[in-house]
């Protein structure tokens, strides 16, 4: 009777393993069946996608294989070429006369030369020449804004080849920290 009744409790044991484990096959079977449903799903819409985008090309091919490009689409856009060109216009004069106000408050060290030709002049009574003998030049009106480097460079600038210590060695005595508006100073013409 013993053995009657442990080998039926080895069967019922062995049959509620049998039953966890088809219980847990189960689970695995649903889990990867829904996978596949997911990926399945994808698929289709990626398909749905690829059809779309395969109809558009066709069109964008069918209208760049007519004749050429539309006229309505062609007047649009030369329209808003015209459009972004008078803002840019509109920007520029906008700019230059934000720049222009600024020249009058602050003073134009953008331009400080005059615009008139400089006049060739001889700097005898100032001592201009280092080795006490006469010099040619021109003469400079110091405007609101200067230094000696600006000064120097809106020469070179109209072709005079000077430096401002050939400007400051020109002027004995002159003290580039302290120029003053109207003062006048003499630039050196380069050697010929």
């Amino acid at each position: 009777m013993k053995r009657i009744l442990t080998w039926i409790f080895i069967l019922s044991f062995s049959l509620t393993a049998a039953r966890a484990q088809d219980d847990a096959t189960q689970q695995q079977i649903n889990k990867l069946t829904g996978q596949i449903q997911d990926a399945l799903d994808a698929q289709a819409l990626q398909a749905k996608r690829i059809t779309a985008l395969e109809k558009e090309i066709s069109e964008l091919h069918d209208k760049s294989n007519g004749s050429g490009a539309n006229p309505d689409d062609l007047q649009k856009l030369a329209d808003q070429v015209q459009e972004l060109a008078k803002k840019q216009q509109a920007d520029n004069d906008l700019i230059l006369k934000e720049i222009g106000k600024l020249g009058k408050v602050g003073g134009s060290s953008s331009s400080p030369v005059h615009k008139s030709t400089p006049s060739v002049t001889t700097n005898a009574a100032a001592g201009g020449s280092t080795t006490g003998g006469k010099e040619n030049g021109y003469e400079y009106k110091v405007a609101a804004g200067d230094n000696l480097k600006i000064i120097a460079k809106a020469y070179r600038d109209q072709g005079i080849k000077v430096t401002s210590e050939q400007i400051l060695k020109a002027n004995p005595g002159l003290n580039p920290n302290t120029l003053k508006v109207g003062q006048k100073i003499f630039i050196p013409a380069p050697a010929q």
